[in-house]
């Protein structure tokens, strides 16, 4: 199913409301005047507030486990709006909540 392309400048955010960004957007590739990410580099995560127990466990990093089938950059699949990831430690998953929206991929 297509879907809009992540450009770096998207919103993602881990599920307690953390702030993902792309670590290495691929360089290559731009929509909407932002490069666009990739599904093989993580999004560092920032400002999660997630405790177990009394105990600060936040989300750090969210990789990425589907991207698109047919569009890559530079070899690997490029991320779409209804793409998946998993945060480290705790394996919750991530939203996206804002991308660009003139560039579709599948």
């Amino acid at each position: 199913m297509p879907g809009f392309l992540l450009d770096a400048g998207a919103t993602v955010l881990c599920s307690h409301g953390g702030q993902a960004a792309a670590a290495q957007p691929s360089p290559r590739v731009r929509a909407g005047g932002q490069p666009i990410t990739t599904a093989t580099a993580p999004h560092t995560v920032s400002g999660c507030p997630f405790n177990a127990g009394g105990s600060p466990m936040p989300c750090v990093t969210a990789q990425w486990t589907t991207g698109a089938t047919r569009v890559r950059s530079l070899g690997a699949p490029v991320l779409l709006q209804d793409s998946q990831a998993v945060c480290a430690p705790n394996g919750t998953p991530v939203s996206v909540v804002t991308t660009q929206m003139r560039v579709q991929g599948k």
